[in-house]
C-alpha cells in the first residue's frame, strides 16, 4: 500500500501541497504498520500448562486466570483465531499486529496464524478448563 501511495504521489503529484504531505505521511504510516506486522508475525505463540505466551517470554495470559475460550462464528475475534475471556485483567493493553491483542479482560489470538493451529490451541485451553472443573 505504501509503494502504491508513494507512486501516485510521484507520478501524479496533486496541485495542493497539503495533499502531497498527506500522501507522503499516509504512505509512511502504511509502511510502518506493515513493518510492525512483519515483526510481530515472526514470533511464535506457545501454550504451556501455566500460561499462553510468546516464545520470547512475553505472557499473553495465565491459564488459571482464563474464564472461558470462545471460537464461535459470532465472536469478535481475529480471522482463524479465538477469544479468551479472563477473570481479572492481566497487564496493560498490548497489540502484536496481525497476531494477538489484549485489552482489559479480553485476549484475542489469530489473524496471520494458521486456522488449524488456532483451533488446536483453543481446544487444548478448553480441555484445561474442563480438567480444572470450570464451567465451559
Amino acid at each position: 500500500m505504501a509503494v502504491i501511495v508513494w507512486t501516485v504521489a510521484a507520478a501524479r503529484p496533486p496541485e495542493h501541497f497539503g495533499y502531497m504531505l498527506f500522501l507522503v505521511f499516509f504512505g509512511a504510516g502504511c509502511f510502518w504498520l506493515a513493518y510492525g506486522m512483519w515483526q510481530a508475525s515472526a514470533r511464535e505463540i506457545e501454550l504451556t500448562r501455566s500460561e499462553l505466551r510468546e516464545v520470547g517470554g512475553r505472557v499473553l495470559c495465565r491459564v488459571d486466570n482464563v474464564a472461558r475460550v470462545d471460537r464461535g462464528a459470532f465472536a469478535f475475534k481475529p480471522a482463524g483465531g479465538f477469544l479468551i475471556r479472563l477473570k481479572q485483567p492481566e497487564g496493560p493493553r498490548t497489540y502484536a499486529p496481525g497476531v494477538w491483542w489484549r485489552a482489559g479482560r479480553t485476549v484475542a489470538v489469530g489473524g496471520v496464524t494458521a486456522r488449524q493451529d488456532g483451533k488446536n490451541v483453543a481446544d487444548m485451553m478448553i480441555v484445561m478448563l474442563v480438567e480444572r472443573g470450570e464451567d465451559v
